[in-house]
């Protein structure tokens, strides 16, 4: 019986008091709607509501002012005042939401929430909307990732009783080459989607089919024009935005005060679809001075001929004084094939991106791109950059090189080099003019490394207290038995092997101004591999300690240095000569 009476109310027919007083009856009996914004329609006049009555363009609307269910929530309201921050666990299905559609309408608040709080973003705002447009994804049948299947398609927008609006895409998102059609939950029309879709499950691709990724542009939109939809007026002027008709915004605000009062979320498939579209009205012949209804193209008037066969003069210009010819309209530009419109960038299998310093790294950053219906896309230009200060740089010393995709839409930059500076930097895709698509891959340089390490001789090392060793100690590093070049080495005097306690006392270097040290960390190995302690003394302590030198790798090796004083040697008696003469008896 509701029903029955709004689609009366809709179609004009009944205005006697019997009939307010049904209608005032029903709607003491729904749910408390939040109060229009001032100067929004009550009375049903489209220009109060901010509707344009004058043309039949869909001034901007996201869904080209298609048709929408003008279902209104149940009698019977969730005894909830305040948020629906804690949810029913049971009810209806109609007043429940769906799961997956319930967690992309939360996701959605909070990303707009995260990068424009100004908004002031409700979820609800959002379920309201879904409901109106798709009755929730028609009760959440979207598969795992939350796709729409089959998918949401509105009626042909062919000015038939809708706007004219031919099409914009290829038919690539509605399947229609001649009229756009809105599309998904959240029934976006192609050309506001081309602007507005977002990627908001990480994908790759921005499907106005997805729930999160309709969502999600939904939010962004009714947030544009750095709107504060906690105010009453902005939120209106957001959702007219959406599709301008006066009725549109109060079925709106219907559900968004419902779902504020509370709501329970219901498993995916098991919602009810609504079951009252609002009626198009048909296309009229526009009077002298009076355009169509909202959202209605007018149909052209014919031309009347004089006698003769000679066409009637076209309208007077204002003030009289003659006629004009009708300015002729521009050609329609043809949609670009969806087949040739650049849809996503995705990696097409790079792994992780990972060298020694100076080396080559065996990966190489490939990338994916796709047209506008998901199949692979030749002939995009792509340009790869390094970004970082670890010297890594492609093939041939270029930080930026732009490759085509070849037939299979990948593109492969070329082998990349590692600097000598171990550290983190990105390489950065970038493919598409106007709204061009980035991805960013995380790469490291790792420090050259050895995995042995040992003394080039076996010379026992020992000095004097006080003194200087006299031998310097060389070392050889390796890694995987070849020479290993340019390898950190750090030289530390221990009092054990492992390295756990360092000496105080001992043999020491010395530092730059000749003060003693007993740990040197800016060591490297030459280009054969080799490394020449600077020289090494000892202080006063007789003994033996400990030298350990450890290299970028975990290689190291332990040598003996022994302070002690020289011995002293006493002169031997020379031998008696035995080839000398006896001496001669004394007399």
């Amino acid at each position: 019986m509701a029903a029955h009476i709004r689609r009366r109310l809709r179609k004009g027919a009944t205005t006697t008091a019997v009939a307010a007083a049904a209608v005032a009856a029903l709607a003491a009996s729904q749910a408390p709607a939040a109060t229009l914004a001032d100067g929004s329609a009550g009375s049903g006049d489209p220009k109060a509501a901010g509707e344009d009555t004058a043309s039949g363009e869909t001034d901007g609307a996201a869904t080209g002012n298609s048709p929408y269910y003008t279902d209104l929530p149940p009698l019977v309201t969730p005894d909830r005042p305040g948020s629906s921050s804690d949810l029913p666990a049971a009810g209806s299905a109609e007043a429940g939401i769906p799961a997956s559609v319930l967690a992309a309408y939360k996701q959605a608040e909070r990303t707009v929430a995260t990068t424009d709080p100004s908004c002031r973003l409700p979820w609800q705002l959002l379920a309201a909307i879904g409901k109106v447009e798709s009755g929730q994804a028609r009760g959440g049948r979207v598969d795992a990732n939350g796709t729409a299947s089959p998918r949401i398609l509105g009626p042909a927008l062919n000015g038939q009783g809708f706007a004219l609006i031919r099409d914009t895409d290829g038919g690539a998102y509605d399947g229609d080459a001649v009229h756009d059609r809105a599309v998904g939950p959240m029934q976006f029309i192609p050309s506001t989607w081309a602007s507005w879709g977002q990627d908001a499950n990480g994908d790759g691709r921005k499907d106005p089919n997805n729930i999160y990724d309709a969502a999600l542009a939904a939010g962004r939109y009714l947030c544009a024009n750095d709107r504060d939809l906690a105010l009453a007026a902005d939120l209106d002027k957001a959702v007219l935005s959406y599709n301008r008709s006066s009725e549109y915004l109060r079925t709106v605000r219907s559900w968004f005060s419902y779902y504020q009062r509370g709501t329970h979320e219901i498993p995916d498939g098991t919602g009810t679809l609504p079951s009252t579209p609002s009626t198009p009205t048909p296309t009229p012949s526009p009077r002298p001075g009076t355009g169509s209804g909202p959202g209605v193209t007018p149909s052209p008037k014919p031309s009347s001929s004089k006698p003769g066969g000679k066409p009637s003069p076209g309208p007077s210009k204002p003030g009289g004084g003659g006629s004009t010819n009708p300015t002729p309209k521009p050609p329609t530009p043809k949609p670009t094939p969806p087949s040739e419109t650049f849809g996503s960038l995705e990696n097409a299998g790079t792994g992780p991106l990972r060298a020694t310093a100076g080396q080559e790294f065996d990966e190489r950053v490939s990338v994916l791109a796709r047209n506008a219906v998901g199949a692979p896309l030749a002939k995009v230009p792509v340009a790869f950059t390094v970004t970082g200060d670890t010297g890594t740089l492609f093939a041939g010393g270029r930080k930026t090189v732009t490759v085509r995709t070849g037939t299979d839409g990948t593109a492969t930059a070329p082998k990349l080099q590692a600097g000598e500076k171990a550290g983190q930097f990105t390489v950065t895709a970038v493919a598409g003019s106007g709204r061009p698509r980035t991805l960013t891959y995380a790469a490291t340089v790792t420090a050259r490394q050895a995995d042995a390490i040992a003394r080039t001789d076996e010379k026992a090392l020992v000095a004097a207290p006080g003194e200087k060793f006299a031998d310097a100690v060389t070392v050889k590093a390796t890694y995987k038995d070849d020479v290993a070049a340019g390898v950190a080495v750090t030289a530390t005097m221990v009092k054990d092997r492992p390295g756990v306690i360092d000496n105080d006392k001992g043999p020491y270097f010395k530092d730059a101004d000749g003060k003693p040290v007993r740990t040197l960390t800016t060591l490297t190995t030459d280009a054969d591999g080799q490394l020449r302690l600077p020289e090494i003394f000892a202080d006063g302590n007789e003994g033996t300690y400990l030298l350990r030198l450890t290299t970028e790798g975990g290689a190291s090796v332990v040598i003996e240095l022994t302070v002690e004083a020289p011995q002293e040697t006493v002169p031997e008696e020379p031998a008696p000569d035995e080839t000398a003469a006896p001496d001669a008896p004394k007399p």
